[in-house]
């Protein structure tokens, strides 16, 4: 089942700040957030889990 993480709840997960999120965004180096109504915006789980998962996997390569 697919579900969405407030910018809250992807703070808390990823221990980046707002600021930080916005910048990987537009980087191309983190999920993109999805407009879910005009002031309201949320990031599919899995794609988050399957980021950290990444960097997880980085980190092995180097050892």
């Amino acid at each position: 089942m697919m579900k969405f993480l407030s910018k809250r709840q992807v703070i808390a997960m990823v221990l980046y700040s707002a600021q930080h999120i916005a910048r990987l965004e537009a980087a191309g180096q983190f999920p993109k957030r999805v407009q879910l109504g005009d002031c309201r915006v949320g990031w599919i789980e899995q794609e988050v889990l399957d980021w950290m998962q990444a960097k997880i996997d980085e980190r092995d390569e180097k050892l």
